[in-house]
């Protein structure tokens, strides 16, 4: 009986107790669409270059995309967490006014 004592703690002995990790459950992030809208100004090949240049698209890609936004009005570039598309945007519309071009570029929560 003395090792049943030494379990509960009888006998001012050291208690044993389990010790169960518990996983936090994390949260995925908000995503937001990055989108280009047409304009009447910005040349369609100025328009596939931001694409190829800041979405990594191949050229067909960033065609199809372009010809979307031109029949369209609108067209998604991408799907990103909110700091990245933040930046796409920004590193978009800087660059669209480096060149002198009215193109515009938003993000939307999806």
């Amino acid at each position: 009986m003395g090792n049943d004592e030494n379990r509960s703690g009888g006998n001012g002995g050291p208690a044993t107790s389990v010790i169960a990790k518990v996983k936090p459950k994390t949260k995925r992030p908000n995503l937001y669409r990055v989108l280009i809208l047409n304009d009447d100004y910005t040349p369609m090949e100025f328009v596939v270059h931001v694409l190829e240049k800041f979405f990594h698209k191949d050229v067909e890609a960033a065609t199809k995309i372009m010809l979307h936004v031109h029949h369209h009005g609108i067209g998604e570039c991408g799907v990103f967490t909110y700091e990245i598309a933040e930046t796409k945007v920004t590193q978009v519309m800087d660059f669209a006014r480096k060149h002198q071009h009215p193109l515009q570029c938003v993000m939307e929560k999806k």
